[in-house]
């Protein structure tokens, strides 16, 4: 990677600088600007998210934005309302009240003597997902956004619920806010407020899972935020970039073909990061790219940039699963448009042999997984980390209904969302199923390439659930998530069909006895003939960047991942531990030029019994320090999740200290009724 220590336009930086709105709330931003825009104004580009400009991004904003700015862009890093040092308290996502706040702070922006009154925005999952709401509520100075890794659905694709189903990252996820949302602001930034701002917010603190499992079918509470409402509301142009390793990358092609304005795709191998430094390699020059955007949109440069492909996709190849990788093989493939009329669906048959392409005899196969299916599954969404990739399928594929190919004769590629359609008949009212599509190797290694899951209540409506009948025979389709991929000659192509997929989805109440019916239930692959033109297709630039800000670590990061199998009780412990942030390889650090030590440390614990849903237990534990010379605090965030046939129980610890005197401390037990889930 190539850290650029000189620039077209020299940078001077505002540490803070307070956006006033309306209401009287000040948001406070961290702003590089070329060292003459005072003279020479320029466009802006702002990313405003709740993670805290001050210290936890630090690292990761100053070569971004610095880079930018040295290549002629105002670039402002904003707190939303109720994070870092802005003021107020941060009630929900992405509310009705932070798209207000951004439009204010636009006009404000835009207002500004050295900003030539254009704007673009930049954002990465939270920062993604308020570009695109913004962008549909069309400020007149925003005039194109980069938005990655995020959604336009925010029930069907969000950290909440899958295929109607819960996700453990709904407490994973809310317990972090959770925490995030009890840090201080920086007393250096604020004064002396600073105790009462965050007794504010630690008093009006929200249990964040609470709120999202009120919602547990797709209502107006999902819908709003959630652009794929009317595309047509967002009228300037948009770059979508993801990764296939993260938890994001369907919404991508939705936003292809449902956006009418100027817009771009781009997915890589990544994980849950920015391209230029995300895991699984390779990266690219991300900032380069963003450049030539950049400057075709708000600068009129002719870039070439709107003279490619629609869409670019990394074309991944077999590697033997592991759950950690440094690249994944492939190559650059591209579609002129989405959905491609290139793309051309082939079916296979569900079938006493496996997988044929003409239907059989119809049979019954019957099966209940065990509720530990699933310990193979890997992280819901990778951040690139060591243990998050999904492990060798063959332990799953026992506890599940398995279809295999022949061993294929010729290789070829897929590109977008495979479809399992499944004739089934269930034991239980409330039932989901998981469905994996696997490369099985010639040695039996099996490397899982897609997967999706189902609630079958909600099989004809994410609104409107039905119980299910048992016994009734009902036909589904399951879409597995978006992905292009490389199938070898001699490998295997195989469907796995379980009951359970622990710990990434909540079990169903009851154990389910699932009936799959051959002949009627198909699997249709989306297959993508070669394209010739992919060899010409514009090079990447290596990575570059900014240099990041200094810092000491003061403890280096540790990841464990253990399982633990308790043959007397039957219960299974899956248990991931990391005492790392954002330092760079550091879980505890000193910041030097704003003299402040920040550490964060999470594990996650997730126990089940083979035999029994009920005893699905979910606990996250948490602490963040933030301290320097007169000045120490500590946050430690316990959150617990279990549930009964009748209603989800949420228990939460919340303890702040200033030094070593408790400053704060609340406690939730909270009861949901479970609906259909």
């Amino acid at each position: 990677m190539e850290i650029m220590k000189s620039f077209p336009r020299q940078v001077r930086v505002i540490e803070n600088l307070w956006i006033p709105l309306s209401d009287g709330c000040r948001l406070a931003a961290r702003i590089w600007l070329p060292a003459d825009a005072e003279t020479h104004p320029v466009p802006a580009i702002l990313e405003y998210i709740p993670y805290r400009k001050r210290d936890f991004t630090r690292l990761r904003d100053e070569p971004l934005h610095h880079y930018f700015a040295g290549h002629g862009y105002a670039s402002i890093r904003l707190d939303l309302r109720g994070s870092g040092d802005s003021d107020g308290v941060l009630r929900d996502e992405y509310l009705r009240q932070e798209q207000d706040d951004a439009v204010e702070a636009i006009a404000w922006i835009a207002a500004q003597p050295w900003c030539s009154g254009e704007l673009g925005m930049i954002g990465i999952s939270w920062g993604g997902f308020n570009a695109l709401q913004v962008a549909a509520r069309q400020p007149p100075p925003l005039k194109a956004i980069i938005t990655l890794c995020s959604t336009d659905d925010r029930y069907a694709d969000d950290a909440h619920y899958m295929g109607g189903c819960l996700l453990n990252e709904n407490l994973t996820w809310g317990s972090v806010l959770l925490s995030y949302n009890a840090y201080p602001p920086d007393p250096k930034i604020v004064g002396e407020r600073w105790r009462d701002m965050w007794r504010q917010r630690l008093e009006q603190a929200v249990l964040f899972p609470e709120i999202w499992l009120h919602h547990q079918q797709r209502d107006d509470y999902w819908k709003h935020g959630s652009v794929c409402e009317d595309f047509s509301a967002i009228a300037c142009p948009v770059y979508a970039i993801g990764g296939w390793a993260d938890g994001y990358t369907s919404a991508i092609p939705r936003l292809m073909e449902g956006l009418e304005v100027p817009r771009k795709a781009l997915v890589g191998p990544w994980s849950h990061a920015l391209p230029h430094d995300a895991l699984p390699g390779p990266s690219i020059g991300f900032f380069q790219e963003a450049i030539r955007w950049w400057d075709h949109w708000l600068k009129g440069l002719d870039t070439g940039v709107m003279d490619e492909p629609m869409y670019r996709a990394w074309m991944q190849e077999w590697v033997p699963p592991a759950p950690f990788y440094e690249e994944r093989p492939g190559r650059w493939v591209a579609e002129d448009s989405w959905p491609s009329s290139r793309i051309r669906h082939r079916r296979w048959y569900l079938d006493v042999h496996g997988l044929r392409d003409e239907p059989g005899a119809e049979l019954q196969f019957t099966l209940r997984s065990p509720q530990t299916t699933g310990l193979g599954a890997g992280d819901w969404c990778g951040f690139g980390g060591e243990g998050e990739m999904p492990a060798d399928q063959r332990e799953d594929d026992g506890k599940s209904l398995v279809f295999d190919t022949e061993a294929l004769e010729k290789g070829f590629e897929i590109l977008g969302a495979p479809v399992v359609t499944l004739e089934l008949a269930v034991d239980r009212p409330i039932a989901f199923v998981a469905v994996r599509l696997n490369d099985v190797a010639p040695d039996g290694a099996a490397m899982r390439v897609t997967y999706g899951v189902l609630n079958l209540t909600h099989r004809d409506s994410h609104e409107h659930a039905r119980p299910l009948e048992p016994g009734r025979r009902y036909r589904v389709s399951v879409q597995l998530n978006d992905i292009a991929h490389a199938f070898p000659a001699g490998h295997i192509i195989r469907v796995a069909v379980s009951t359970s997929y622990w710990p990434v989805v909540w079990p169903a109440p009851q154990p389910i006895t699932l009936s799959v019916f051959t002949a009627a239930s198909w699997l249709d692959l989306p297959v993508r003939p070669p394209r010739p033109e992919d060899e010409a297709l514009h090079t990447f630039e290596r990575p570059a960047r900014a240099p990041a800000p200094e810092h000491t670590p003061l403890r280096m990061t540790q990841v464990q991942r253990t399982l633990e199998r308790d043959l007397t009780s039957n219960e299974t412990v899956y248990t991931t531990f990391s005492d790392g942030g954002d330092f760079a390889g550091a879980s505890l650090a000193h910041l030097p030029d704003i003299d402040l030590v920040v550490g964060y440390t999470i594990r996650k614990i997730f126990r089940i019994q083979d035999d029994d849903p009920l005893s699905a237990r979910a606990q996250i534990e948490q602490q963040t320090v933030l301290r320097r010379s007169g000045w120490a605090t500590r946050i430690d965030c316990h959150t617990e999740l279990f549930a009964d046939r009748e209603a989800f129980r949420i228990r939460a610890r919340l303890e702040c200290y200033e030094e070593e005197t408790r400053f704060f401390s609340r406690q939730w037990d909270r009861k949901i009724k479970r609906r259909l889930v």
